[in-house]
């Protein structure tokens, strides 16, 4: 099946329409050649005669239509069928005998209606003309016609293969085309879901943080809802124009910070330079911190968090510590679905990635990020 998913695709290539006037040409000049007079197809047994104006005709009708066979199937593998008729019972026996088969090939390729109909006009045409070959004294055998008909049939049945692998080629390119959309939609709803579950879950802290803090602080902590909320339109429309991959690692030390003004206690920790460029590392890197601060201030609030970030040679590793924070401590599953996105995308890049809670009953998140994606 290999072998012949090549020999489609070799033919797709090769044999397009721009080959249909060079086959033709060389048929026609071949035909002309004296050296090849009467060494073309001989069927239906009548003997060998020299060429005149009728045995032009006949090449020019097996030859010319070869030029529009691909757009006009079915009327170029009638003419070429009447040249041929022409060409073998005035036996002259051209070399644009080649033609045939190539035209029935053609049909077997292009035809999209009345296949069956065309395929049973032609096979009564051809017992007449078998017939009509015999009444005439041609010498051909019972077993000559029918092997020269089913390579004909092969031919029309190659190109009938030919049509058939093209449809399903299309239809797995389709069928491609529609998972890699579905995985897209998967990816941004679940960046939507990373971007959107982080920001107003430390809009609601800070405001409910608000109701108990004097004027001044008051001011401040409306001031970190106002620019949580303007950072979270902001990524949206980010994400919704799906024209980059989003904030990268350079930009854990602002998620960090603004963490810090929700009222979560966060140590932060960087080490190694950031290799350039880093694929989807850094963004992942940034989702990281972000779903695991976000289950902090969700399930830990107000309990010590320590991010540390290394950019080693050719990795990211990321590794966010929060301390226990009693009933409200880390979930087992290991922050539900954020994470588990997470860890499918780390998975993708041949990383690794883990989350789960400690023994002292904190909770941990390690991810080793390669910094560039595999090929």
């Amino acid at each position: 099946m290999g072998n012949l998913r090549r020999v489609s695709e070799l033919w797709r290539r090769r044999c397009g329409p721009v080959w249909y006037l060079p086959v033709a040409l060389a048929l026609f000049v071949g035909s002309l050649l004296p050296a090849l007079h009467s060494h073309g197809t001989q069927f239906g047994g009548m003997p060998n005669r020299p060429y005149d104006v009728l045995a032009v005709a006949g090449v020019v009708l097996q030859c010319v239509p070869l030029v529009v066979c691909r757009r006009w199937p079915v009327t170029c593998s009638a003419l070429v069928s009447l040249g041929f008729a022409i060409d073998q019972f005035g036996g002259y026996h051209s070399f644009a005998g080649t033609a045939l088969p190539i035209a029935l090939l053609t049909v077997g390729l292009r035809l999209e209606r009345h296949r069956r109909l065309a395929a049973i006009v032609f096979s009564a045409a051809y017992v007449g003309a078998a017939v009509a070959f015999t009444l005439l004294g041609g010498t051909e055998s019972l077993t000559g016609y029918v092997t020269f008909y089913l390579a004909l049939v092969l031919a029309w049945g190659f190109g009938t293969w030919l049509r058939s692998d093209r449809g399903a080629e299309a239809e797995r390119r389709l069928r491609v085309a529609e998972e890699t959309r579905a995985a897209e939609r998967a990816r941004i709803a679940a960046e939507l879901h990373d971007v959107v579950t982080h920001h107003v879950t430390a809009m609601v802290v800070q405001a409910e943080a608000a109701r108990y803090l004097t004027d001044a602080r008051l001011e401040r902590s409306l001031t970190a809802v106002a620019d949580t909320g303007r950072l979270a339109i902001a990524d949206l429309r980010h994400l919704l124009d799906v024209i980059g991959t989003g904030h990268g690692a350079e930009a854990i030390p602002t998620l960090v910070e603004r963490t810090r003004l929700a009222g979560q206690p966060v140590e932060y920790t960087e080490k190694g330079e950031p290799e350039a460029p880093a694929g989807d590392a850094g963004p992942v890197a940034y989702r990281v911190v972000q779903e695991a601060l976000t289950n902090a201030l969700k399930h830990a609030r107000g309990s010590r968090t320590s991010v540390r970030v290394h950019h080693g040679d050719g990795e990211i590793t990321v590794a966010v510590d929060t301390d226990e924070s009693g009933a409200h401590a880390g979930s087992p599953d290991g922050g539900g679905r954020g994470l588990a996105g997470l860890r499918e995308r780390i998975d993708g890049l041949d990383g690794d990635f883990s989350a789960g809670r400690r023994r002292d009953g904190g909770f941990s998140v390690r991810a080793r990020i390669p910094a560039r994606t595999p090929s």
